[in-house]
């Protein structure tokens, strides 16, 4: 029995899921990915810190979500999705709010830590449950959803710059806090899950993978370690490196602004892209243009050729995690999807904080951004490795040993006018047409 068709009261709900979770995470991931990176010179002319102890900060942030989205995954797997998200809006927004009153480093990485630990109940939740509304067409789904998290990426840097202007560092930090907590409760109550699957689709576990779960978990946890690892450098440092070139912090923030609303189009469009040429091509597409585009960055001397390259970046790179997340979708077990998501973007959040702050710590070292964005592009070279062998090892286990049935999908869940039938090991076969790798 495929799984029945999203009732007509329910098709717009499921909408409004994928645009609550949007907005959660523009604001939660917002302020803990990347939304301290103009605190970084207040910070340093307050108290005279170095940037890699500063960075440390944003670090510890994604520590927590790493650690905290193994477990959050697991526990979303069976407690209420509500419950979920509201622990975590409410502890981003409280910590961020108490960080307006912090004096010592420790207290900054405690609070960034706690926010990231319990917040990180929003991001493969939700992700998950945008998916599941969607029994088709789930790329899409997910890249909106996803580009909810670039819409805060780019914009709490942003609206942050001009609170530090008019409000102070502290001010800022309390402004944001507040913000979040009275956007985001509302949604995280309205949240709930998408409507299970039929009975035998359940039983069986879901359409059968190529490769083990064990072995997905694994590959695609190194290969977006590596990925984040280049991705993180220019979010967290492309403002302070704009600023070292004695241009405001609010131009600086306007740049990556700018980068981040193309990343917003960028998740939308390679969501659609996986639907129709596949999740892992997707993925390697926008592997490579991130890895090749971004030492760029610091061979740019002006204002201007910061506008015009870092939206064409943003564009590109923004695919990476759409792909990342519809291949995960495509290749984990739906009953155990939200924790196996976890445990892969645990190491998506560790990159994110290694790429944050070996660029600081060079910086320190060097008096320079090169080294840190060189860094950035040899990770992303290992990323498409991995992410290319992965790929390689799908192809060869669609097959079963007779190379008479393809016994995998790596596209959306069994449309109607694709039924699936019983293999002779009592699996899932799902017809070659649906097959995208």
């Amino acid at each position: 029995m495929s799984v029945p068709p999203v009732r007509a009261k329910e098709s717009g709900y499921r909408w409004f899921v994928v645009a609550g979770a949007a907005t959660m995470l523009a604001i939660a991931m917002g302020q803990l990915v990347n939304g301290l990176s103009v605190f970084f010179v207040p910070l340093e002319r307050e108290f005279g810190w170095a940037r890699g102890s500063v960075a440390l900060i944003n670090t510890a942030g994604l520590v927590g979500l790493a650690l905290g989205g193994i477990v959050m995954g697991a526990v979303a797997d069976r407690a209420r999705i509500r419950d979920v998200c509201l622990t975590g809006v409410v502890a981003v927004g409280v910590c961020v709010a108490l960080a307006s009153r912090a004096e010592a480093l420790w207290q900054f990485y405690v609070l960034f830590f706690v926010a990231g630990l319990l917040g990180a109940g929003l991001f493969a939740p939700l992700i998950a449950l945008a998916g599941n509304w969607f029994p088709a067409g789930a790329g899409l789904a997910i890249g909106i959803a996803s580009a909810g998290q670039a819409v805060g990426q780019g914009g709490v840097p942003f609206g942050a710059a001009f609170l530090i202007e008019a409000l102070g560092w502290r001010g800022a930090f309390l402004a944001e806090g507040m913000i979040s907590l009275l956007v985001t409760v509302p949604l995280a109550l309205l949240m709930r899950e998408a409507p299970r699957p039929g009975v035998s689709v359940a039983a069986a576990g879901g359409p059968s993978a190529p490769l083990a779960p064990a072995t997905v978990v694994v590959c695609l946890s190194a290969a977006v370690l590596f990925c984040c690892t280049c991705m993180s450098v220019p979010l967290m440092h492309l403002v302070p490196l704009i600023q070292g070139l004695c241009i405001s912090g609010s131009d600086a923030g306007g740049v990556l602004f700018a980068m981040l609303i193309a990343a917003v189009a960028g998740r939308v469009a390679f969501g659609k892209l996986a639907d129709v040429i596949g999740p892992m091509p997707a993925y390697l597409t926008a592997s490579l243009w991130q890895t090749m585009a971004v030492f760029a960055f610091t061979r740019i001397e002006g204002l201007s050729g910061f506008y015009v390259f870092a939206p064409i970046y943003g564009f590109g790179y923004a695919g990476v995690m759409t792909g990342l997340l519809v291949t995960a979708r495509a290749l984990t077990p739906p009953a155990r999807r939200a924790s196996m998501m976890g445990v892969i973007l645990s190491f998506a959040w560790l990159g994110h904080g290694l790429g944050g702050f070996q660029a600081g710590y060079f910086f320190d070292v060097a008096g320079s951004y090169v080294p840190g964005f060189a860094n950035a592009a040899f990770a992303g070279i290992a990323n498409l490795l991995i992410v290319g062998g992965l790929m390689v090892a799908v192809r060869r286990g669609r097959f079963d040993p007779a190379g008479a049935r393809i016994r995998t999908r790596l596209r959306s869940p069994l449309t109607p006018d694709d039924p699936p039938t019983s293999g002779a090991e009592g699996g899932v076969v799902v017809p070659a047409r649906s097959i995208r790798s």
